[in-house]
């Protein structure tokens, strides 16, 4: 059973059934990550013991507020190994996706130099399907592409796109995900794909929020077409929350202040109201950042609050050089 406000609905034109909201576990799965304040976040230690502690039980507090929808990620450390031992200990059953594409390189060290490299290559797609099927099992339902761009050619990768086909012959849902300024141009590109007369992404993962709604109009598309529609970094790592003290967020700052929600809160209920969003993921580090964040499920977003927050819009570009200055913390 699903908790009250909770209740399930399709993911675009396919037989999974979601919650409006998910758990992103990007920061919790790996001891450094830019979210804003997120070392503070894991102050009770970093060894991965400890992390793994943590990171179940924030998972079992989502499944208590009523999320069945996790996402995880080869180069989220040991992200889907804490998940899949939540998954053994508990005998939940959420939907579960996961990415391929990025290879976790930092060593468990918050100062690593590098702490992921892309390779969209089909040897990394086999090896990485290997050992996320190894650990998820079939609790794994969706596998993503992780940050697919134009530039790095892996929509243009014959070898790539075989071997996503045949994941979905075998019954897994095929999706990608976007990153950078071209999120739109990509998922257009993507949207066009076709093996055997078939669509070959059932489902997309974005970027979209209030600083950042440059692939909405894509999204939208893409949905209409009946592609499952995610949304990732609804509070653009942290900028879209207290910790952030800076100036453009001053009209969320406001809206906060006039309805007695959260900054985090309305952010989240700002991409939920979107149509054409099926699944928002919380990117929560802790049970109380979930709480928060699962109380924007009870919101109205109005249109008075529209009007308020649209200016608050940051070109592409800019909002994605911002992230890229962001520190891992």
């Amino acid at each position: 059973m699903t908790a009250p406000g909770l209740a399930t609905r399709p993911l675009g034109d396919t037989a999974i059934e979601v919650t409006p909201m998910g758990l992103g576990l990007a920061a919790l799965g790996r001891p450094g990550y830019i979210n804003l304040g997120h070392g503070t976040d894991m102050s009770g230690g970093t060894d991965p013991t400890a992390m793994g502690r943590h990171c179940h039980g924030v998972c079992e507090a989502a499944w208590a507020a009523g999320i069945r929808y996790f996402d995880a990620a080869r180069s989220y450390g040991r992200a889907e190994e804490f998940l899949a031992a939540w998954l053994a200990a508990t005998g939940r059953r959420p939907v579960v996706a996961s990415k391929w594409g990025y290879e976790y390189t930092a060593g468990w060290r918050v100062n690593a130099e590098v702490h992921e490299v892309k390779r969209h290559t089909r040897q990394q797609l086999d090896r990485q399907w290997a050992e996320s099927r190894a650990l998820l099992g079939d609790h794994l339902l969706i596998y993503q592409i992780h940050s697919a761009t134009l530039d790095s050619g892996v929509l243009d990768t014959p070898a790539v796109l075989e071997g996503l086909a045949g994941l979905r012959e075998q019954g897994v849902r095929v999706g990608l995900s976007l990153s950078g300024p071209g999120q739109g141009a990509t998922l257009e590109r993507a949207m066009a794909l076709t093996l055997d007369g078939r669509r070959l992404f059932d489902t997309v993962q974005a970027t979209w929020n209030l600083l950042e709604p440059g692939a909405g109009a894509a999204l939208a598309a893409a949905r209409e077409m009946g592609m499952g529609v995610i949304i990732k970094e609804a509070l653009a790592n942290g900028r879209l929350t207290a910790r952030n003290p800076g100036p453009e967020i001053s009209p969320l700052r406001t809206a906060a202040q006039l309805t007695g929600h959260a900054m985090d809160t309305l952010a989240l209920a700002a991409v939920l109201a979107r149509p054409w969003v099926d699944v928002v993921l919380s990117g929560a580090a802790t049970v109380v950042q979930l709480a928060s964040n699962r109380a924007a499920l009870d919101v109205e977003w109005t249109p008075e609050l529209e009007a308020l927050t649209r200016p608050m819009a940051e070109s592409s570009g800019a909002y994605w050089a911002a992230r890229s200055a962001l520190h891992w913390n």
